[in-house]
C-alpha cells in the first residue's frame, strides 16, 4: 500500500470495483499507510457476521480506524468514507478544499452526484447489458441512456474546466468519486468517444501516481482493457462471474 514507514491504524475492506477502487486511489494520492482485506463476493463475504458488524448494509468498501479518542470507527459507503478521510487527514488540502468555502460545497455536490446517479445508473447498465439472465432491451437501453446523459453533464462541466478537473484548479474527491465508474464505460456499452472532455480527463487522472497505484487495489485494475475485447469475450467474462451466478439464482427463485 502507501509507501510510509509509520504504523496505520487505517484497514480498508474493498474489492475490485469502481466504488471499491475509489478509496485506495484517495488514500494512496494522500500518502496514507492502510492495511487491505480483499473481500470475496463468490464466498459471500461482505454478509458474514464479523463484516457485517463494520458494514451492516453488507457492501463494499467498508474502512477502520482509530479515531482522536482512542475507540474504533468504523465507516460504510465510499462517498462517506472519502469525506472522513479527507476531513481528518488531508490537512494541506491536497485534495480538497476549506471547508466551507465555495469549492468545498461544489466538490460534495459531485460527490453526492456521483453517489446518487453515476455509480447507480451505470450500475444498472451494467446489470442489463451484461448480467441479466434474460436480455431485456427496455431495461439496457433506459439504463446506457441515462448513463450517456450523466457522461454528457461531466462533459459540460469539463469543457468549461480551465484546469481539467470537475471543481477549481486541482484533482479532488469528486473526480477520484467517478474515475472508476467512467473507466468501466466498455462494459456498460457506451462509447467515450461521443464525450472527447470526459475521455481527456479519464486519461489525465492517470498521470497522478496515486490514481494509477490504488486503481489496482486489492488486484491489478482491468476496465481499461475491456475495450480491446471482442463482444464474443466480454459476454463470456460477464457469463463466468460471480454477478451473472447470482442472478441466476435469483431468477431460479421466482
Amino acid at each position: 500500500m502507501a509507501d510510509n514507514k509509520d504504523p496505520s491504524d487505517i484497514h480498508l475492506y474493498t474489492a475490485a470495483t469502481p466504488n471499491g477502487i475509489k478509496v485506495s486511489m484517495l488514500l494512496e494520492e494522500l500518502g496514507l499507510p492502510y492495511k487491505v482485506t480483499d473481500i470475496s463476493f463468490s464466498k459471500n463475504e461482505q454478509k458474514e457476521p464479523w463484516f457485517l458488524e463494520i458494514n451492516p448494509n453488507g457492501r463494499i468498501p467498508a474502512l477502520t480506524d482509530v479515531f482522536t479518542d482512542g475507540s474504533q470507527i468504523r465507516l460504510f459507503e465510499s462517498g462517506a468514507i472519502m469525506q472522513y478521510l479527507v476531513d481528518r487527514y488531508d490537512t494541506e488540502h491536497k485534495v480538497s478544499y476549506p471547508r466551507g468555502s465555495k469549492e468545498y460545497y461544489d466538490v460534495n455536490s459531485w460527490l453526492f452526484w456521483q453517489m446518487g446517479g453515476l455509480g447507480p445508473m451505470q450500475g444498472q447498465a451494467n446489470h442489463f447489458f451484461r448480467y441479466a439472465p434474460e436480455k431485456i432491451p427496455y431495461g439496457i437501453n433506459r439504463y446506457q441512456n441515462e448513463t450517456r446523459r450523466l457522461y454528457s453533464v461531466m462533459e459540460s462541466q469539463l469543457a468549461k474546466s480551465k484546469s481539467g478537473y470537475l471543481v477549481g484548479d486541482k484533482l479532488t474527491i469528486a473526480d477520484i468519486a467517478c474515475w472508476g465508474w467512467v473507466a468501466a464505460y466498455h462494459w456498460a456499452g457506451v462509447d467515450i468517444k461521443e464525450f472527447p472532455h470526459l475521455e481527456a480527463w479519464m486519461e489525465k487522472l492517470l498521470q497522478h501516481p496515486g490514481i494509477e497505484k490504488g486503481r489496482h487495489v486489492p488486484e491489478r485494475h482491468t476496465s481499461l482493457d475491456w475495450k480491446n475485447l471482442s463482444q464474443e469475450e466480454l459476454d463470456k467474462r460477464a457469463a463466468n462471474s460471480w454477478v451473472r451466478t447470482e442472478s441466476s439464482k435469483d431468477q431460479e427463485k421466482k
